[in-house]
């Protein structure tokens, strides 16, 4: 009688203190009112045991969920003697004197007994209890886990399955001989060899299954843990992580001073660099007061021109294009550059410039009116400008006619306001204005009324002045004075070019 209940699924209730448990009867002793469930689950969780013995003083309530078809005991019967592990042992489940709940070992009747293999069931054999917490659930990872892979055995079946019919009829199937071969025809049978008609119609549902993970609760509960604990290993939620540019310090440093240049006087115009600090503006006066005192301490006036034909021709250079314009390659591309001076120091500057630019492959061409005596500054500029193949003329006629690559405006000066009076002064503001070429001022002073010639750059020395919307872009160059002479006119001075020598400047 009690073989014939062996393979039903039935579900077991051991009351509060063991709970419930459901698998399939392995064996059934009248002798000792004890039941034993292979592959059992608790409380919808499968155990990590193969196989759990009830006693009849601990089951509540016994429902059978399942009655296996004639011919399936003896089938059950044998299942019973080879699963229960290598070591033969079961487990039994017993109350202790507290009330609860603990897993006794079930010895086997012989150690020494020989173990038989299990044969491979079929698939209905191999269905999971399910408890009716878990129908209501939804499924646990180790259900997805065995059904993935009942699916990818189902694939390998499919897939032999069209390699066997789709050979060739008088195709000869390669006899397996030997022990050996025959063992591994075995074992493929074993893993391959399903029922075709067995094969699942519906494919696995991947979006359905993924679903069933509920992410914000996860993080939810690691950061209530974490923030429990004083750990925050992932850092703060929706918190966006501090970003560094490539020339910004991790480390940090002493708080950051804008304004390290300050002048005795109100300031008109402020500029500030790239960086962000401020460069105030200087009146002419206080400008011309810093190169005299500068001039007194050995800072001459030919040093100075030298290195503001130096500054003004390298700004020039990137004007003209740089390295992509002044290589071997484009020597039938030579840039043209014209150079429009005055009879002062202003025009001795942009003679400095074009002799650098001459000695850089560039085609210059110095417009320098004719007058009977000039300074001694020009004429020494003149005579090195003589000694490149730059071009010097006296008459607006000898100018380009067609546009030039750039135009170098150095007629302006502070003391000599009656040159643009002048016939010749009007004369190359006129070319200018019609050559539409892009035009560098180079020292420009600040006129009350409207300048001839709107520039596009202007270059400053040493510290702007307060120059308005003609004088384009503002730069500003470094001619090497010292910060004791800034001192000593009155300006607390602090070097804002950094590691170049051409800066430029925007209005704060």
């Amino acid at each position: 009688m009690a073989a014939d209940w062996l393979g039903s699924i039935v579900s077991i209730n051991c009351g509060d203190s063991l709970g419930v448990y459901q698998g399939r009867v392995s064996a059934v002793d009248q002798v000792s009112q004890t039941i034993s469930l292979t592959r059992p689950f608790h409380n919808g969780v499968k155990c990590l045991v193969p196989e759990v013995t009830f006693r009849a003083g601990d089951i509540t309530e016994l429902k059978i969920l399942e009655i296996p078809g004639p011919g399936d005991n003896q089938h059950f019967g044998d299942l019973h003697q080879t699963e229960l592990g290598p070591s033969g042992v079961g487990y039994q489940v017993g109350i202790n004197q507290n009330g609860m709940g603990k897993l006794v070992k079930k010895p086997a009747s012989s150690s020494s007994a020989p173990q038989n293999i299990p044969k491979r069931m079929d698939t209905k054999s191999q269905d999971v209890a399910v408890s009716p917490q878990q129908q209501q659930c939804s499924k646990s990872y180790v259900d997805r886990h065995m059904e993935s892979l009942s699916q990818s055995k189902s694939f390998r079946r499919r897939h032999n399955s069209w390699s066997s019919s789709s050979r060739h009829p008088n195709q000869a199937t390669p006899k397996k001989s030997g022990l050996k071969n025959g063992q591994m025809k075995n074992k493929d049978d074993e893993c391959f060899g399903d029922d075709i008609e067995e094969i699942p119609d519906t494919d696995f549902d991947f979006e359905g299954n993924l679903a069933l993970f509920d992410k914000a609760a996860v993080f939810e509960e690691i950061d209530t843990y974490e923030r429990r604990s004083g750990t925050r290993s992932r850092g703060i939620p929706n918190e966006k992580p501090t970003r560094y540019r490539h020339d910004e310090n991790i480390l940090e440093s002493e708080p950051i001073v804008y304004r390290r240049i300050t002048v005795p006087h109100n300031v008109s115009k402020e500029f500030c660099t790239d960086s962000g600090l401020v460069v105030p503006s200087v009146s002419y006066e206080l400008h011309k007061k810093l190169l005299s005192v500068a001039e007194k301490h050995g800072l001459t006036l030919e040093r100075r021109l030298e290195m503001t034909g130096i500054c003004a021709s390298q700004m020039a250079l990137t004007l003209l294009g740089g390295p992509n314009r002044l290589n071997p390659k484009n020597v039938h591309q030579r840039p043209t550059v014209a150079l429009l001076c005055g009879p002062h120091v202003k025009g001795a500057q942009g003679i400095s410039c074009g002799r650098h630019l001459a000695n850089h492959d560039v085609q210059v061409i110095l417009f320098l009116p004719n007058f009977v005596k000039m300074l001694e500054s020009i004429t020494n500029e003149l005579s090195l400008f003589s000694k490149t193949q730059g071009q010097q003329v006296s008459s607006l006629k000898d100018l380009p006619t067609s546009p030039v690559d750039l135009v170098i405006n150095c007629l302006d000066c502070p003391e000599n306001a009656f040159l643009r009076d002048q016939p010749w002064y009007k004369a190359a503001v006129a070319w200018a204005n019609q050559n539409r070429a892009p035009v560098l001022s180079i020292d420009p002073p600040v006129h009350e009324v409207e300048q001839g010639i709107d520039a596009k750059w202007s270059l400053a020395l040493g510290l702007p002045l307060p120059l308005g919307e003609h004088a384009g872009r503002v730069y500003l160059c470094d001619i090497g004075i010292p910060q004791q002479v800034f001192q000593e006119v009155g300006i607390n001075y602090h070097s804002p070019f950094g590691c170049k020598f051409v800066i430029p400047l925007h209005s704060a």
